[in-house]
């Protein structure tokens, strides 16, 4: 029977200092009893069908009842090597940003906390030979007072629902990726290309990692889905839509794994599910972001 999905695959080398970033979330949660929160977000990691341990990783820091990260993280490498590093990759980021000064903003918090990340990952598999090869994709989601800030390496992905319409936020970081960014190769065979995995950037190769980053106002009921390419590989972008769109997070979030793993999913996959409670519409946005927003839209809609 496989087993019952988890929030995040805690490693055996690590289960204490993991446990740390469950007891961030929990102790963050007591702190909102005065103030309801302004948002809802489910996560849920599973194995698929395929494989024996989940190499996935996700998890996530409410700061306060308008302020909170979460992340989503696909480790690669073999051995233990891809547990390790998305796992070690979480709770470094989790743990980097809480630390880092509130007056920073979120933005260049969590540019400091994935580059420490990385650093963690890199350095370690510096000392255990069994590990030299691990890294793993991650992208990392701040909404703080109704601004989304997300950080992105690999090929996790980041949606955006709004308005009935579904768009990519991120990149992926393969090379299949690029070849459809170049228009050499059409999305729909991406899909079952056999270098569709085969990545062009993750954390923990090199010292420094390039990052992209994200920064964009929210508005009242938008919907933000999270998730690895075990999920975005076996379902389409209209029906992740559908499905986020017409359902609470934790309803959304098992029936998005369900549906990946009726069809046959063969890689692990994770999935967090974030929806707008707050009406911030009435928001400054940046001179020019509802044009390029609306086109962005229009194209992937």
């Amino acid at each position: 029977m496989r087993a019952r999905p988890r929030t995040c695959v805690w490693l055996r080398m690590a289960r204490q200092r993991m446990n740390l970033t469950a007891a961030m979330t929990d102790t963050s949660s007591e702190k909102q009893g005065e103030a309801s929160l302004e948002f809802d977000l489910a996560m849920l990691t599973d194995l698929g069908t395929n494989r024996k341990n989940n190499e996935d990783c996700c998890s996530q820091f409410v700061e306060a009842h308008d302020s909170v990260v979460f992340a989503v993280a696909d480790g690669v490498g073999g051995y233990e090597g891809g547990e390790i590093a998305s796992a070690t990759g979480v709770e470094t980021l989790l743990q980097t940003y809480r630390d880092n000064p509130k007056a920073w903003g979120a933005s260049r918090r969590l540019h400091r906390a994935i580059q420490n990340a990385n650093i963690e990952i890199y350095n370690r598999a510096l000392v255990v030979p069994e590990l030299r090869r691990m890294a793993t994709t991650m992208t990392a989601v701040s909404v703080e007072r109704g601004v989304l800030a997300a950080a992105h390496v690999g090929d996790c992905r980041l949606y955006l629902a709004r308005d009935g319409n579904i768009t990519q936020m991120t990149k992926d970081h393969t090379v299949v990726g690029e070849k459809v960014r170049m228009g050499l190769l059409a999305p729909e065979r991406a899909r079952t290309h056999p270098d569709r995995s085969k990545l062009t950037r993750s954390l923990g190769q090199e010292l420094i990692a390039s990052v992209d980053l994200i920064s964009m106002p929210l508005r009242f009921k938008d919907v933000l889905v999270l998730c690895s390419d075990g999920l975005h590989n076996v379902i389409l972008e209209p029906e992740i839509l559908k499905i986020a769109g017409n359902s609470t997070p934790s309803d959304a979030c098992r029936t998005l794994i369900d549906t990946a793993n009726e069809r046959g999913t063969p890689d692990n996959l994770t999935v967090a599910v974030f929806k707008m409670l707050a009406p911030y519409e009435a928001q400054d946005e940046a001179p020019g972001w509802r044009d390029r927003l609306r086109n962005l839209l229009g194209r992937r809609g």
